[in-house]
């Protein structure tokens, strides 16, 4: 009996200094957590931000949802009898203040930045593509019917003042005589125009300061190219 009474009381000595540690550690790591500079309070001062841009984020996500849903409100009572809108999603949970710091957006980040990679290096490479295109341009055939006084204008130096006409978007073309009457003919002549870069009014009223040898220009056919 006597040595079983001396074996409680040293398992209950032993308790009591166990406990005695026990609360000089917590002591310790309490100084630990409230002293700047050591790496418990840095980590505590962490989280308790990170702790804080949650709360700020819910907030905002909270604003959002009960945006949406006046937004929905407003429409069905302005459509009457249009369908029904979807219904709006609850409002996202609060965080509790005893977060371990685990970021519950992190993989949805991630995923966005991911999907963004993606669309960017698609667009990238969609306007790669159109670059290397050439630019529609617009362009015209025109065929002019150039006329002379009479019979004794001369139709080759009548050519050779038109086609000295240079402009940028003009290409001349080809060129041939055309009777009309009494010996008489007129020169018609081909061209093709960048509508953007060429005035057909601007090019007869070029052809018409020769006035000694052009009486008159008309235009005989307009094509599209």
């Amino acid at each position: 009996g006597g040595s079983t009474g001396l074996s409680l009381v040293s398992e209950i000595a032993k308790a009591r200094q166990h406990i005695k540690k026990s609360l000089e550690r917590m002591d310790g790591i309490a100084a630990l957590a409230s002293t700047p500079g050591t790496e418990l309070f840095e980590r505590l001062s962490l989280l308790e931000n990170e702790n804080k841009k949650l709360h700020s984020v819910v907030a905002g996500m909270e604003k959002l949802v009960i945006s949406l849903q006046e937004r929905v409100t407003a429409l069905e009572r302005g459509g009457g009898a249009a369908k029904s809108a979807a219904p709006a999603k609850a409002p996202a949970p609060k965080v509790e203040d005893d977060d371990d710091g685990v970021d519950l957006f992190g993989s949805d980040s991630e995923d966005d930045e991911t999907a963004n990679t993606i669309k960017e290096a698609r667009l990238a490479e969609y306007n790669a593509k159109k670059s290397k295109k050439p630019a529609l341009i617009a362009k015209s055939n025109i065929i002019l019917d150039i006329k002379p006084w009479d019979d004794e204008t001369d139709m080759k130096a009548m050519e050779d003042v038109v086609r000295k006409i240079v402009m940028d978007g003009l290409l001349w073309g080809a060129s041939k005589l055309v009777p009309l009457a009494y010996g008489i003919h007129k020169l018609q002549i081909s061209f093709v125009v960048e509508d953007d870069k060429v005035s057909i009014d601007l090019l007869t009223e070029e052809i018409e300061k020769n006035d000694e040898l052009v009486q008159s220009v008309d235009i005989a056919a307009f094509n599209k190219i």
